[in-house]
């Protein structure tokens, strides 16, 4: 079901868990997928010799949960634009919340808008990533 722009309103939140508990296995499944082997991320040793504590998820694996909250939330093939900056580190067990806060409603182009800011936290309520989205609504 796809989000009525008649329906909202500037200032309205949405919020989704995305990750309970990111996984170690998550890390490598995604160094894979993106082809970003960095040991950063998946390599212990490697990662505490670059002075972290342990290992931690790569920022567009973090991006790519936020965008799967963002299509959950205003339907598949409806985002327009989405981009935002990693303001902090993921690490494995972490829970992940998407906040999602609309900017407003618009035209343009012929269709109707939504524009979003977006926040994904983690479970102690630290900022992790920090965007904005704009996407189709009926």
């Amino acid at each position: 079901m796809a989000l009525k722009g008649s329906e909202l309103q500037e200032g309205q939140e949405f919020q989704e868990t995305v990750v309970e508990g990111v996984q170690r296995l998550q890390l490598v499944m995604y160094a894979g997928a993106s082809g970003d082997f960095n040991p950063i991320h998946t390599d212990e040793p490697a990662a505490m010799a670059a002075g972290h504590p342990s290992v931690f998820a790569h920022g567009m694996l973090t991006m790519g949960v936020t965008g799967r909250a963002l299509t959950n939330l205003v339907g598949d093939g409806r985002i327009r634009k989405f981009g935002g900056r990693f303001t902090s580190q993921v690490w494995p067990g972490d829970n992940l919340i998407v906040h999602m806060t609309v900017e407003g409603v618009r035209e343009e182009n012929g269709e109707k808008l939504a524009d979003f800011k977006v926040s994904t936290r983690n479970q102690e309520d630290a900022e992790v990533f920090r965007g904005t989205a704009t996407a189709k609504v009926d």
